[in-house]
């Protein structure tokens, strides 16, 4: 008498239990965190070669977020 009680129990289908979210890889880019640390705001802009990014600063000044990057971060000779 018991037994059908017990198979019935482990009959029971459990639902498979969510995913875990992805991580995050990498890092984030630093010209594009820069470009928001210097109060600029990054706007994408076609070219022939695809999609970069230039960075319009708060003066006006707008140029591309990498070439920013660059004058304000010189290679250490």
């Amino acid at each position: 008498m018991m037994l059908p009680l017990m198979l019935a129990g482990c009959a029971q289908s459990q639902q498979p239990d969510a995913p875990p979210p992805p991580n995050s890889i990498g890092m984030a880019n630093p010209a594009a965190v820069y470009c928001d640390q210097k109060g600029g705001k990054q706007v994408p802009v076609q070219t022939p070669q695809g999609v970069r990014t230039d960075c319009k600063l708060p003066s006006g000044e707008t140029l591309d977020e990498w070439e920013l990057w660059r004058r304000d971060h010189p290679a250490k000779k």
